[in-house]
């Protein structure tokens, strides 16, 4: 549904999506604690309606002992306008939290739903190497999700209220003003001021939707722009390291002021729909205000109809015009939720294409080995947009093997790593791996969890499933016993720890669940020739029988291998040339 500039505000496929977001949660099992608080809010909703309908009957009956100087009367209503005051504030207390609580319970469950699906079949991975698919799906999740639900209950509700005020008052107003005179033609017009209210509402619907269309697009704009200037300063802050040594304030300042530039511009351009929106309402709505009094007031001149009966008559169609122009004051309202449920459904659909790509199997094949080593068969690699990088490879690696890969950067190494990993999915041929071995794959740039020490060292594993004096030994084994005492410690360690600390804390990790395969891409690459010696002495010690593929670029690297593979570029694209022994 990209589809930010178009300016309608409700189509077939706005429908259509909205059902598609909307069904998962209500058609669940979960969904049923939802059902039943959607059914007390409708029921809380035809209790305020009530409420305001006995409320404008008392008014009535105020403003007549008023004019009458029934004190009697006039304080008996006061009596039960209290009484049924206070029923209406509770009504109106618990019909606002249920609507909290079922927003809340609809949110949590389309939160994790949306989460799931953007993580299952590595789909979240997918859409990154696409970026065009989808951009950034942490505010869609966080943001949209919140803005769909809350939005989508209030504007219900708020639809369905005045729906039910329009049913309750029109009668009412149709019999008030059916004694209504046109001046002082003595002309009766059946049921006048309901007229009148459907009048306004066509006219000011009308002109609130040529105006205000625009916003559509604009609020749809306005999400996006804010959510890439967001992401620059998260982006800032997690390099914050890189930016300093570079000295790259200004360059950073600028891009940031550039990103926050359009969203200032297009902030003008939203702000400006909707003061032209506010001119051709609020004029409409002041006027409108007016005209029950001015109807009314030559029946009231001529003794034809009560105090009361005017300021019932007011009140009547103050409820009526104002129900039947919902659209009008809840158009703004609407616009931005379009885009909401536009952006919603875009990444909807990026992580179902995601997931039907992964299902098809199209490219790399993946597969198991019968024979217990790791087989890569014409395998051809290449980057989304087609482009070789690697074809025509043929290799195999046995249980026990020490493989060091090699070459020019650039050449396809890091993807040809990907690919083993089996996240990786253009090009064509087939990789076989072990039947139920385990492997373990380590980047250059490890993935620590914000939280405990602990955590960080377990992960994927739940921390404190592995023991203390385990974590503590792998820690010792790498040079790390200074961490061995805040395994309790929470932090960012990606922020607080060095290159070469986060590296062997992912290689603790490789010690610690004990892999039957460990690939490792520049996993050493932060660390000194000595600690590097020392990292490949303490693999051999802990994993003795560990198969070990590793993406390196220096030489020294290589002396801790015995099968060397490299990539070789030539005029056709890049190969591997395969050495069976060092």
């Amino acid at each position: 549904m990209t589809d930010g500039t178009r300016a309608k505000l409700f189509d077939r496929r706005f429908f259509a999506a909205l059902v598609r977001l909307a069904r998962p949660y209500w058609s669940s099992r979960e969904g049923r604690a939802g059902r039943w608080l959607f059914a007390g809010v409708v029921v809380l909703e035809l209790a305020a309606v009530a409420g305001v309908v006995e409320l404008s009957n008392l008014q009535r009956r105020l403003y007549d002992a008023l004019q009458n100087k029934n004190a009697d009367d006039f304080f008996s209503a006061i009596a039960l306008f209290f009484g049924i005051a206070l029923v209406y504030l509770l009504v109106a207390a618990y019909k606002a939290y249920a609507r909290r609580a079922l927003e809340m319970r609809w949110r949590s469950w389309l939160t994790d739903h949306q989460l799931g699906r953007w993580l299952r079949a590595q789909a979240y991975y997918r859409l990154e190497l696409r970026r065009e698919r989808a951009d950034n799906p942490d505010q869609r999740i966080a943001e949209d999700v919140r803005d769909f639900v809350s939005s989508a209950l209030d504007l219900f509700f708020d639809l369905f209220g005045s729906l039910v005020t329009l049913v309750s008052f029109i009668a009412i107003l149709w019999q008030l003003s059916s004694t209504f005179a046109l001046g002082k033609s003595g002309v009766h017009v059946p049921g006048f001021l309901v007229w009148v209210a459907i009048a306004y509402a066509a006219v000011a619907t009308g002109i609130t939707h040529r105006v205000g269309r625009r916003l559509i697009p604009l609020h749809f704009e306005q999400q996006r722009v804010e959510a890439d200037f967001r992401f620059h300063l998260v982006r800032l802050r997690e390099s914050a390291e890189a930016v300093a040594f570079e000295r790259g304030e200004a360059g950073e300042h600028a891009a940031a002021n550039g990103r926050f530039r359009r969203v200032v511009e297009n902030w003008w351009r939203l702000i400006t729909a909707q003061k032209n929106l506010a001119l051709a309402t609020v004029g409409f709505a002041q006027a409108n205000a007016i005209l029950p009094f001015v109807a009314a007031a030559p029946g009231y001149f001529a003794g034809n109809l009560t105090l009361g009966d005017v300021v019932q008559a007011a009140v009547a169609y103050a409820q009526v015009s104002g129900a039947l122009s919902w659209l009008v004051g809840a158009y703004s309202d609407i616009a931005s939720w379009r885009a909401s449920v536009g952006r919603l459904a875009d990444f909807d659909a990026a992580v179902e294409a995601a997931h039907a790509e992964a299902a098809r199997g199209d490219g790399i094949r993946q597969g198991d080995a019968a024979g217990g080593a790791l087989a890569l068969d014409d395998l051809r690699v290449t980057l989304p947009d087609g482009r070789v990088l690697l074809d025509r490879v043929r290799a195999r690696v046995t249980p026990g093997d020490r493989v060091a890969i090699a070459g020019p950067s650039g050449s396809g190494k890091s993807t040809l790593f990907r690919a083993l990993a089996g996240i990786w999915p253009y090009g064509a041929g087939r990789i076989e791996r072990p039947t139920g071995a385990r492997t373990q794959f380590l980047p250059q740039r490890p993935y620590l969890p914000i939280g405990t020490l602990r955590a960080a060292l377990s992960y994927p594993t739940p921390e404190g499933v592995i023991p203390d004096d385990r974590l503590r030994a792998a820690l010792a084994a790498l040079g790390l016993e200074a961490l061995a005492d805040r395994l309790d410690e929470s932090a960012h360690w990606a922020q607080r720890l060095s290159g070469g600390e986060q590296q062997r804390v992912a290689l603790a990790r490789a010690l610690l669940h004990e892999p039957d395969w460990l690939f490792l891409d520049e996993a050493t690459a932060a660390l000194d020739p000595a600690a590097e010696e020392r990292v490949y002495a303490v693999l051999r010690e802990w994993l003795p029988k560990a198969a070990l593929v590793s993406i390196a670029h220096r030489a020294e690297v290589a002396r801790h291998h015995d099968r060397h593979w490299r990539v070789v570029v030539g005029a056709d694209g890049a190969t591997l040339e395969v050495d069976r022994a060092a």
